[in-house]
């Protein structure tokens, strides 16, 4: 059964069942489950897959043509476009379903490629429907120079659709035997990632896995961070050096400029290209009229593993390939694994928040949820609705949260200019017995622990 991809497979059964012929693009990052959908998807229907290579036209054409061949199709060696497609069209009676993985591969290498599909899904010889999926894991690519790239044949494409993470209530079930705060450490380093999940096992501990599943040199995922940004992007050093500095804490621009010593203007549109692929985000401030006490944007690693490789792993490959793997967690992991996944745990929290505003289970509707970065504090959660009702929120991994910690909140909340009309207080632990009171003759103050998720 696949998780949390009823809306994506209602999207292409919807596009499946029209009259007459289309193109598809499926995109989305590496290890997203985007085959996995398309898998699910083409089970009980008459289909042909391939996997596209990154090689020329004519080693293209060899190989499709050859794994044609194993399934009991008559081909030349070295047929064209256009002979694999006529082949395609004459597999069975009945609309079929073509899916090209990692389309861009061939698409790169070749200009004639997309004049010969478009003319597949037209043709008089193509006698019935034909749908055709084209997969891509390069999403700079796919919404910045595939319509260029393709020209006319843009018009042809019928729809996209963007396949994105999956949430913490997926990685619970997925992980039945992980406790509700292992799914959060889970999550932490896996992100919604269904691909990166199957390398967890969740009769070990989170430790167990770390150690047997990524520290192992031997393992799918020791190399794997690095590769994230290798088979995307050229000039390695200069992107594992901005990497490793954002991960050890410069994240603003001028700080990654001293840390690097690369201009301005470089680490600028070396950020652009990995903001692009969705590695790094730029965060910005909820907008409130605080503005004098607020940080400009700052730079952090979006994707959470290669988050968590470039923080641990990156710095100390030398220790990894000497020292055993549980010297290397106990000593470089363990002693702030916590704090490091309380940036995680914030995004749980808002997960959680705007669940129950889909629910309607809020006192207010609400209009957008963010944080607020200040120059002398930060607000976890903010949020408003149309009418400028205001929500703020904290979110406490790391100890039990106290009567202090909210009147902290209240004075970032006033440095943020914003008249809290609701709190929301979210622990991993417990909350204190003065807190507790406070709750109890303040409506608009609820408090959360991990247990009500």
């Amino acid at each position: 059964m696949l998780l949390g991809r009823t809306s994506e497979l209602k999207y292409l059964n919807n596009y499946y069942d029209r009259e007459g012929s289309q193109i598809l693009v499926v995109y989305g990052q590496k290890h997203i489950g985007k085959t996995a959908l398309v898998r699910e998807f083409i089970e009980d229907k008459p289909h042909c897959y391939y996997l596209a290579r990154a090689c020329s036209e004519r080693e293209q054409t060899y190989q499709w043509g050859r794994q044609l061949v194993q399934e009991g199709y008559e081909l030349e060696p070295f047929p064209t476009f256009h002979d694999i497609f006529a082949k395609i069209s004459r597999q069975s009676k009945g609309k079929k379903v073509l899916v090209i993985d990692e389309f861009q591969n061939i698409v790169k290498a070749s200009e004639q490629f997309m004049k010969d599909l478009i003319s597949f899904v037209h043709s008089q010889w193509n006698r019935d429907e034909i749908m055709v999926i084209l997969c891509s894991s390069s999403i700079g690519w796919i919404e910045n120079s595939m319509i260029t790239r393709i020209g006319d044949a843009a018009y042809e494409l019928s729809g996209f659709l963007k396949i994105r993470e999956l949430t913490f209530e997926d990685i619970v079930q997925r992980f039945p035997n992980f406790r509700i705060e292992e799914c959060v450490e889970a999550y932490a380093i896996l992100g919604g990632f269904p691909g990166l999940w199957n390398q967890f096992d969740d009769r070990l501990t989170i430790q167990q896995n770390i150690c047997r599943n990524i520290l192992d040199v031997n393992c799918f995922l020791f190399e794997e961070g690095e590769r994230m940004l290798t088979d995307q992007l050229r000039e390695p050093g200069v992107y594992n050096t901005i990497m490793a500095s954002i991960a050890a804490g410069s994240h603003k621009l001028n700080n990654l400029y001293l840390h690097t010593e690369f201009s301005r203007a470089k680490i600028s549109v070396y950020l652009k290209n990995l903001i692009e692929l969705e590695l790094v985000e730029k965060v910005f401030s909820y907008d409130t009229a605080g503005k004098e006490n607020v940080q400009k944007g700052i730079y952090r690693i979006s994707h959470p593993f290669v988050d968590f490789y470039y923080t641990y792993m990156y710095p100390y490959l030398s220790s990894l390939q000497t020292w055993s793997v549980g010297e290397f967690y106990n000593r470089y992991i363990m002693p702030d694994f916590r704090k490091y996944v309380s940036g995680c745990f914030k995004k749980v929290c808002r997960q959680h928040l705007t669940k129950l505003n889909n629910r309607n289970r809020l006192p207010i509707s609400l209009d957008m949820v963010g944080e607020w970065i200040g120059k002398a504090g930060e607000l976890d959660i903010i949020a408003q609705d149309e009418q400028g009702q205001t929500l703020i929120g904290l979110c406490n991994w790391e100890k039990p949260t106290s009567y202090e910690d909210y009147e902290n909140l209240l004075s970032h909340a006033k440095k943020a200019k914003i008249n809290a009309d609701y709190v929301y207080m979210y622990t991993a632990f417990r909350f204190d017995e003065r807190l507790n009171l406070e709750a109890k003759i303040r409506p608009n103050l609820k408090l959360v622990q991990i247990s009500d998720f």
